[in-house]
């Protein structure tokens, strides 16, 4: 991507830099950091990396990951301006990959919409299981009022990938894919959203589930907390449900909807 470079952070002034860029993109100050340029450090010193992209000079995106088990990588955080994401998660998957690992796990909010559909259907990874109130309470200016339910994503990092320009555009990887609006639409409805809409739809082979999430939770959280909260447990419901009975997340429809699928055979 012209005028764009990424790279591994070492040294202290880079990380703090970093540090500094999470605090604009949580909406926390400079003394209560999400995550502090020491902890970067240290998980720098044990075999991590910390990955940051400049447009230019500016720095405008990072991300941190760690070894877990078995060679896989562990993603802790990762963020980067509009366009910008692709080429960040392509750096840490490079880094992994020049290392011998041939996965990756990470976890994100399942109420944002855009995240899942990067996720799912831009880089193809799978959701694999749903995390209740994962990290507990949550101060920072994003999650703040809200409990942090997440959804945890394998991402096969031996898949086929493609390139991605500043609009997005391209033809995603893996197993992830939009929801076919029929398909979807012939599916009998079995929750209603707080919005007084069809929150979620099964279909009758019992193959798929289908759930929708609002149109942008984190503006929702600022403006309504007790509806999004609603929000947050009705999603959780269908969710808990779908994944105690074999179903991934396997796609995200451009209009908010997810598709959940269970092979033939599982639980």
């Amino acid at each position: 991507m012209t005028g764009v470079t990424i790279r591994t952070v070492h040294d202290v002034a880079g990380l703090a830099a970093v540090t500094a860029y999470f605090c604009d993109v949580w909406r926390t100050s400079l003394g209560a950091p999400p995550y502090p340029a020491e902890v970067l450090h240290s998980l720098v010193h044990a075999g991590g990396a910390v990955h940051a992209a400049y447009d230019g000079e500016r720095l405008a995106g990072a991300s941190v990951a760690v070894f877990g088990p078995g060679q896989e990588i562990y993603s802790l955080v990762a963020a980067a301006d509009q366009g910008l994401g692709y080429v960040v998660k392509q750096a840490q998957r490079e880094w992994a990959l020049d290392r011998g690992a041939r996965s990756m796990r990470w976890t994100f909010d399942p109420l944002v919409g855009r995240n899942a559909r990067f996720n799912l259907v831009k880089l193809g990874a799978v959701g694999t299981e749903y995390l209740v109130d994962f990290y507990g309470p949550m101060t920072d200016g994003v999650n703040r009022g809200d409990e942090s339910d997440r959804m945890t994503v394998a991402w096969d990092l031996t898949a086929p990938t493609v390139s991605y320009g500043t609009t997005g555009t391209g033809t995603g990887t893996g197993t992830g894919t939009g929801t076919d609006p029929g398909d979807r639409e012939a599916a009998p409805a079995t929750h209603t959203a707080p919005d007084g809409g069809i929150l979620a739809r099964r279909d009758l082979a019992d193959r798929h589930v289908h759930c929708r999430v609002p149109d942008d939770i984190v503006k929702l959280r600022a403006t309504d907390p007790v509806l999004a909260l609603r929000w947050r447990y009705a999603v959780r419901e269908v969710f808990t449900e779908a994944f105690a009975g074999g179903f991934t997340a396997t796609g995200m429809s451009r209009d908010g909807w997810y598709t959940l699928t269970r092979e033939k055979g599982a639980a």
